[in-house]
């Protein structure tokens, strides 16, 4: 019986078509876009997290043969993170697989397709790139697309969504060139897109919105206010650092007031004058607080901010984390070994929903000092009719903590690597999908480093569950060197062992060596090569 090896050809997206295929088009290309290189790859985009290589190969390989396919996840948990890219084996099929399949329901949402761009340059500049907002709920992808590609080939087409897959208002388009947004802005721009005129402009970096407003803003908030201050008090107030356009007291339905307002200045610099003199000053009866008007997702994130600040200076240096504590150690113990290095603040071990312990607890000192007395003291120390040693080191925060084990899983798969190619723009480590039968393998560049007398990287090939008896070694027995069991010797890595002198010693060949290694006597030392040592004498 003899066994059949698959053979699995390393993705290759950018090669998978000859040079001579015609260049893909999603429109009308204005004058002075630059050419599309071909390519056969398409990334998918809006996808569900339960979206899986196999879902996605059975809807595109209806359009056309599909070379392989990626869904990318996160490196540590694995989960996908809501894209993914088809690799076909023609243009013609990639670009048909885009219009026939765009905006696409995939698992209760709508995807979005386009082509494939490795040139992360292309994205970051944002030449091209439109913001289109104050569109109709009844707006998606297809519409906003068919509406806009009239003016030029489109990179990226997407109305953003919140977590029911509902429209939020606004979308974004992304064009080749500058021109043919410029001509989008021009023809669109205060005009009616299903029910609602719409309003587009360039887009503008959340960076750079930051700074703009920073510099131009108008609106002050007000808080604090004595409710017995009039409208007309409030005004003449603000009215001493510039022009105001409308002083407002929020009132209830009753005409009481509710503790704040806004006034909104013409300039922006009567503005912060008007905050930087005005804010902690009496009015009435109270100090009355002024700042910047902001949105409430803005200020939370200002708040929540600060507040982790306050915090993390606040136990810098003195918070330990204590982990590997048994179920018999509660907090008077923990804390009775941990005073002695110094005067414990707080002393904490979170239980379960039984009132368990949870393996691990958190010490508070009341120094820098004496925290890390306690960590030399007591990191790997058993404590007394304990089993296991205590870990303990200073708190970390959880995005801390992250970023350090994402650098410990990039340093160990750049350790992996040995030198090979990178033959594959996807990320290294991630699983491709292969539809020719080998079902889902990792890239050939993180096998482990080549042994002396093994092939290389390179030469494996990846093997469907038919074929790990190729992989056995055979037993030693009769003159001859017989396999047994009938698995014939291949010239792709595997070993053939057999018979020395009828001891049953197994020996090994290098690869592509077909030769059966058998006989005694005098054939002991044909043209064997073995990988361990010398031959038998």
């Amino acid at each position: 019986m003899s066994n059949s090896t698959t053979q699995v050809a390393t993705p290759t997206p950018t090669t998978a078509v000859t040079t001579t295929a015609t260049t893909p088009t999603t429109g009308a290309t204005p004058t002075g876009a630059t050419p599309k290189p071909p390519s056969a790859s398409l990334y998918v985009g809006d996808l569900s997290v339960d979206v899986t290589e196999a879902m996605l190969f059975e809807i595109f390989n209806a359009v056309g043969p599909v070379h392989s396919i990626r869904v990318c996840r996160d490196s540590l948990t694995r989960r996908s993170l809501g894209y993914a890219y088809v690799n076909f084996h023609s243009v013609v099929d990639a670009e048909r697989a885009l219009h026939t399949l765009n905006t696409s329901v995939i698992m209760h949402r709508p995807c979005r397709i386009m082509w494939s761009q490795r040139d992360p340059s292309v994205r970051k500049t944002g030449v091209g790139n439109i913001f289109i907002k104050n569109l109709d709920t009844a707006v998606g992808h297809k519409e906003l697309y068919d509406r806009f590609s009239e003016f030029g080939s489109i990179l990226s087409c997407k109305v953003a969504q919140n977590e029911t897959g509902g429209s939020k208002g606004y979308g974004f388009v992304h064009y080749e060139s500058e021109k043919a947004a410029q001509l989008a802005i021009d023809g669109v721009n205060n005009t009616k897109l299903g029910v609602k005129e719409v309003y587009v402009g360039f887009f503008i970096p959340r960076k750079m919105r930051v700074q703009q407003v920073e510099q131009s803003w108008t609106n002050v908030y007000v808080k604090d206010i004595d409710p017995e201050v009039s409208d007309e008090e409030f005004k003449q107030l603000f009215e001493k650092f510039g022009t105001v356009n409308s002083p407002l007291i929020k009132r209830d339905k009753n005409g009481v007031s509710t503790g704040f307002g806004f006034v909104n200045f013409v300039r922006h610099e009567d503005a912060k004058t008007a905050v930087d003199q005005l804010n902690g000053r009496k009015l009435g009866n109270k100090n009355i607080t002024c700042c910047r008007a902001m949105k409430r997702l803005e200020r939370e994130t200002r708040l929540k901010r600060e507040w982790e600040q306050q915090k993390f200076n606040k136990y810098h240096g003195i918070n330990l984390y204590v982990k590997h504590i048994e179920d018999e150690v509660d907090e008077e113990t923990l804390r009775r070994e941990f005073s002695a290095f110094g005067e414990v603040k707080s002393c904490k071990i979170p239980l379960d929903e039984k009132g368990s312990s949870k393996g691990f607890g958190f010490v508070c000192f009341s120094t820098p000092e004496e925290a890390q007395k306690a960590i030399t003291g007591l990191n790997s120390k058993i404590l007394q009719g304990q089993k296991k040693p205590l870990f303990v080191a200073l708190h970390e925060s959880k995005e801390v903590r992250k970023q350090k084990l994402a650098h410990r899983h990039n340093l160990a798969m750049t350790k992996n690597i040995r030198g090979v190619p990178q033959q594959m723009y996807s990320p290294q480590g991630q699983a491709m999908f292969y539809p020719n039968g080998a079902g889902f393998t990792y890239p050939q560049q993180v096998l482990p480093m080549q042994q002396r007398g093994w092939p290389g990287p390179q030469q494996f090939q990846p093997m469907g569950p038919n074929n790990y008896m190729g992989m056995m070694p055979r037993t030693g027995g009769a003159r001859g060197g017989a396999a047994t069991g009938g698995v014939s010797a291949t010239g792709t890595g595997g070993a053939t062992t057999g018979s020395a002198g009828g001891s049953g010693r197994q020996q090994q060949q290098r690869p592509g060596n077909n030769r059966q290694q058998g006989g005694a006597g005098g054939n002991r030392g044909r043209g064997q090569q073995q990988m361990g040592g010398p031959l038998d004498g």
